[in-house]
Formats: structure tokens, C-alpha cells, sequence
């Protein structure tokens, strides 16, 4: 989760919104929500691949390694779940990730 909410506020405008909610069929979702950019749907499965960065004009002097999201999905496989990325309501980025309820 920390890294995802590093990305939202490295990316946002003004603001940047984390929510958990219960799913069906066992599962429970976390949501991390910016009002950036966004990434566009063409490059929403590359900003998963190492050394990644879609914005050229962003200076690697930032920091990271563009590792980050990477091994967000692989800890993510790893316990059984997914992470999706799309269109934040109103713009911006969503990143998704649903897990095996832990309680089940």
C-alpha cells in the first residue's frame, strides 16, 4: 500500500484518496485514487514491467528505481489477488488491488 500511495502523491494535483471495501465472494479491495493524469489505457499494463517510466521528462534524480510497481503485483500474485489500474472518477489514476479476505 505504501507504495502505491507514494506513486498517487508523486502523480496528484491536489489530492490523492485510499478506500477498502468488503467484495463479494470472500475478496476485500483497496483502492488508491489521484486526480492527476491519470495513465492511459495503451500503457496501463506496461506501468506493471521493471524500469518503467512513463513520463520522459520526469528526472530519475526523483528517486527509485521504477521497481515499485512491479513488485506491488508480484506481492500481489504472490497472496492470491490482483491489481488492475484505471480511470479515477472525475480523472486521475485508480489502482485497484483485491485480496483473499484474510478473515475467510
Amino acid at each position: 500500500m505504501g507504495n502505491l500511495v507514494d506513486n498517487a502523491q508523486r502523480h496528484a494535483g491536489s489530492a490523492v484518496r485510499v478506500a477498502v471495501r468488503q467484495e463479494a465472494a470472500g475478496t476485500v479491495a483497496l483502492d488508491v485514487t489521484d486526480d492527476g493524469p491519470g495513465v492511459p489505457p495503451a500503457d496501463r499494463e506496461r506501468v506493471f514491467t521493471r524500469f518503467i517510466r512513463l513520463d520522459d521528462a520526469r528526472s530519475r534524480d526523483e528517486g527509485g528505481a521504477d521497481l515499485g510497481l512491479a513488485i506491488v503485483r508480484d506481492v500481489v500474485h504472490r497472496r492470491g489477488g490482483r491489481i488492475e489500474v484505471g480511470e479515477a472518477d472525475g480523472g486521475g489514476a485508480r489502482f485497484t488491488v483485491t485480496l483473499p479476505n484474510a478473515s475467510d
